[in-house]
């Protein structure tokens, strides 16, 4: 597996985001191995909370969760999926699939790490991982929160805006990442962070994993993830795991999610959902401090 890592200079300047980074080695489907990127701040004896971020951004997404989880006591866990952030990134889009994609996460959390009695916090991408996760493995989580995300199985149509996006990253011949996440925001992004979402990609070869993943989300009952994902809906349509739903208010892509989830989950019942306002796909960039209050509370309920 041919494999692409960004140079420790691409880091350098990053407002808001003060923390080192942590490596762990997690296996390539060719024996090999690949290098997980994650970030660790908060307490250490701190109730966890895994944050998970999505496509096509990384764990500088979370910085201002983090900061507000941090304050109020909760250690904070910020990988960078394979292919994004500071993390490996195989060149070629062959090299992805949807289950590496979760076996690379869990083998990073739970066999290195140890995760347990983990607040999932999935967004995108991160609750497409995040929540296969925690129908495989529920006996390490202690709740959800799920925030602007879903859990595709290819029998519902995806809505058109992201069809859209899929049509756009497959044909342009640059993939501007910062100009995608700004597109997903509802609040203007400063240079300085338009830089920041552009730091793991300083050559169009490292842009393979950001082109591949969606193609990889299941967009027909006969998806290669699809089972899979079939599976995780019957575990979590039976659970009474908390979950919160920690949705914005202007997300065209996965707004139509959020009512599905409250409905289907037993553990939605009996929380206050928060909409987040004046957010868009990316809540967390758009609305860091608002969400991450969202979150703290959850977690000392």
């Amino acid at each position: 597996m041919e494999v692409y890592r960004t140079p420790d200079a691409a880091f350098e300047h990053l407002p808001d985001f003060p923390w080192e980074p942590a490596y762990t080695e997690v296996t390539d489907p060719d024996g090999g191995t690949l290098r997980m990127a994650y970030v660790e701040v908060g307490p250490a004896d701190g109730p966890v909370a895994l944050l998970l971020h999505g496509e096509p951004s990384w764990s500088f997404l979370y910085r201002h969760v983090a900061r507000v989880l941090t304050e109020g006591g909760i250690r904070c866990v910020m990988p960078d999926l394979v292919g994004f952030g500071r993390s490996d990134k195989p060149v070629n889009q062959a090299d992805y699939s949807y289950a590496r994609m979760v076996e690379w996460t869990r083998e990073l959390v739970f066999d290195h790490l140890d995760l347990r009695e983990v607040t999932l916090v999935g967004q995108d991408w991160g609750g497409l991982i995040g929540l296969r996760l925690v129908a495989e493995n529920p006996d390490r989580f202690a709740r959800v929160v799920a925030a602007n995300t879903g859990l595709p199985t290819g029998d519902f149509d995806m809505p058109e805006v992201w069809w859209q996006f899929r049509r756009a990253v497959e044909k342009t011949e640059v993939l501007d990442v910062a100009r995608l996440v700004a597109a997903g925001c509802a609040r203007p992004m400063s240079d300085v962070v338009r830089a920041a979402y552009d730091a793991p990609f300083p050559e169009e070869r490292a842009k393979a994993g950001a082109r591949a993943m969606p193609g990889l989300v299941p967009t027909r009952p006969d998806d290669p993830a699809t089972e899979a994902n079939r599976a995780a809906w019957e575990v979590l349509s039976a659970s009474e795991l908390p979950f919160l739903v920690a949705f914005s208010d202007s997300d065209p892509i996965t707004g139509a999610m959020a009512p599905i989830l409250r409905k289907l989950i037993p553990g939605t019942r009996g929380l206050s959902h928060p909409t987040i306002q004046n957010a868009g796909h990316f809540l967390q960039e758009d609305a860091g401090d608002e969400l991450g209050r969202a979150i703290a509370d959850f977690v000392r309920r």
